[in-house]
């Protein structure tokens, strides 16, 4: 038997969930929080990417805090407030798209993770985020990834799920574990752990959720690829879940492929971090970080900044203004995780259903509260090659998986984690009572049983039933979301509270505006950037 599923281990899980759901413990576990943040292309009625300026309806992108934007001017980022509940959380999501609905004209959200009809390239639209000092270092810092990997791969779209126990659940488990760490140190060392047991099993997310087995084509603009003809503009792979997570769509790059970030405690993870935002490339010093006197990229490092790392989770704080979330960190410890491997689902309205969150919640509890060996350089490899394997063939019959470097039946492994991710949807139902997690995880379950239930294989067979290529199903599914959205208007107080938030946003950039000194952007870049390995050490 795999160490991962030694008795020792599955007794340290028990014990750790009995402590949380004994009646002293007072029903902690439902004073966790969790957010989402849904990407989402603005299309015309034709499918084309809007070209048009994020929609001053919407507020600011720079200060509101709701609705944003990506990488483009086109790609709309709705982010909830953090909740309690799983069902407030996708009710505040579902208010959220019914706004942008009324403000949003004759224009469409794509509801797909891979893109539709792009322009050229350079086409593309990079978000602008006005004069201020932090609006433009927004915006060069998106135009150095445009320079790195291109437009086109920035305006791929994904769901990030943000989670976190509460600070009083740590205590009690800190209370039962001899320890000379302080709390936060504990609570940190607790979310590495997490990271760790997530970076080992998060293939199972890509075989349950993944939901771009093809793409447009054109988006590839010539690359070379071993994907398979759909029909004429349609590309995909027959046993894919998430091309958007394959090597075609948020890969390591050349550069980052080298970067191992240390997930077996918090300070290695913060020196890889700020090694990467600190040490040249020489393909980016290649470029520079000024054309024609204008900046193009904000440094000539492995990473501009450390949000620049593209990774499945990351360990996450609130930052305090103008602060650098590597210093939050280090300040402060990690405050939750955010997830972001998930596709958007095109057949959910809001891109991610309840009965999806509910599951998260429980899968996320179990890699919170199991043991989490470290994940030296040879295990971090591995997962990633599981992971990529089930972007690329999950649905594959008999598919085998390498853990700890034996090959194991993909079926089996994820059987014995639907044993404990059921166990803690029980312990989730017992705060309410009304089996909705179990029934949740019993749904995803049944994938196992048959591939053919998968979000990959419903969008394949989806587009063979109806006769769509990649661009008429996603331009489809759009156009019934935005019908179903507009079918339902906000009541009037809450459509009177979402465009007071909008003017309040609209009041605050222009207060950053005018605040900054006219020609101090330089000194401000180089203040944001000035700092040493030490300065994040905890």
């Amino acid at each position: 038997m795999s160490d991962i599923q030694t008795p020792s281990r599955l007794e340290a899980f028990a014990q750790r969930l009995s402590v949380l759901t004994s009646p002293a413990a007072q029903g902690v576990l439902a004073r966790g929080l969790r957010g989402i943040e849904k990407e989402s292309l603005r299309i015309e009625r034709d499918g084309a990417l809007a070209m048009t300026a994020h929609p001053r309806a919407f507020g600011s992108a720079l200060t509101h805090p709701l609705l944003t934007t990506d990488y483009s001017e086109a790609l709309l980022e709705i982010i909830t407030p953090a909740e309690a509940s799983v069902e407030h959380l996708i009710a505040q999501l579902d208010e959220l798209h019914r706004f942008v609905y009324s403000q949003l004209g004759d224009e469409l959200l794509w509801t797909d993770s891979m893109p539709g009809r792009l322009p050229a390239d350079d086409d593309i639209p990079i978000a602008e985020y006005g004069t201020s000092n932090i609006g433009r270092l927004k915006h060069v810092y998106r135009h150095g990834l445009a320079l790195r990997y291109g437009r086109t791969m920035q305006c791929i779209a994904g769901i990030h799920y943000n989670f976190s126990l509460s600070e009083e659940a740590w205590r009690l488990l800190h209370a039962r574990r001899p320890t000379s760490a302080t709390a936060v140190d504990f609570q940190s060392a607790c979310y590495l752990a997490l990271i760790r047991n997530f970076r080992r099993t998060n293939w199972l997310l890509m075989y349950l959720f993944g939901a771009s087995p093809v793409l447009d084509r054109a988006f590839l603009r010539g690359r070379p690829h071993t994907l398979e003809t759909f029909d004429e503009s349609t590309l995909y792979r027959p046993y894919a879940t998430s091309l958007r997570m394959s090597d075609l769509g948020y890969s390591n790059t050349t550069a980052q492929a080298a970067l191992q970030p240390n997930y077996d405690t918090l300070p290695g993870y913060l020196e890889a971090l700020a090694r990467a935002v600190s040490e040249p490339y020489p393909p980016y010093e290649s470029i520079g970080t000024h054309r024609d006197g204008d900046w193009v990229q904000l440094n000539t490092n492995v990473l501009q900044i450390e949000n620049e790392f593209y990774s499945t989770i990351r360990p996450k704080r609130v930052t305090h203004s103008g602060e650098r979330p590597l210093h939050a960190l280090a300040s402060r410890g990690v405050q939750y995780v955010e997830v972001r491997c998930l596709d958007i689902d095109p057949f959910e309205p809001c891109g991610i259903s309840v009965e999806t969150a509910r599951f998260l919640d429980a899968y996320l509890l179990v890699c919170a509260l199991e043991d989490s060996p470290t994940l030296p350089p040879a295990a971090y490899a591995e997962a990633n090659a599981n992971f990529g394997r089930v972007t690329l063939e999950g649905r594959k019959p008999g598919l085998t998986l390498m853990r700890e470097g034996r090959a194991v039946s993909m079926r089996d492994w994820a059987d014995e984690l639907f044993e404990r991710i059921e166990t803690a949807a029980r312990a989730l139902d017992a705060l309410g009572g009304n089996g909705a997690h179990v029934r949740a995880v019993a749904a995803q379950r049944a994938k196992l049983a048959d591939p053919d239930t998968t979000p990959s294989a419903h969008v394949l067979r989806t587009m063979r039933e109806r006769g769509q290529s990649f661009l008429d199903f996603g331009l489809a599914q759009s156009e019934a979301h935005a019908a179903y959205f507009r079918a339902r208007p906000l009541e009037a107080d809450a459509l009177q509270a979402a465009r007071l938030l909008v003017e309040r946003s609209l009041v605050e950039h222009t207060e950053l505006e005018r605040r900054d000194a006219p020609g101090s952007f330089d000194d401000f870049v180089n203040d944001y950037r000035a700092y040493t390995l030490e300065r994040f050490s905890v």
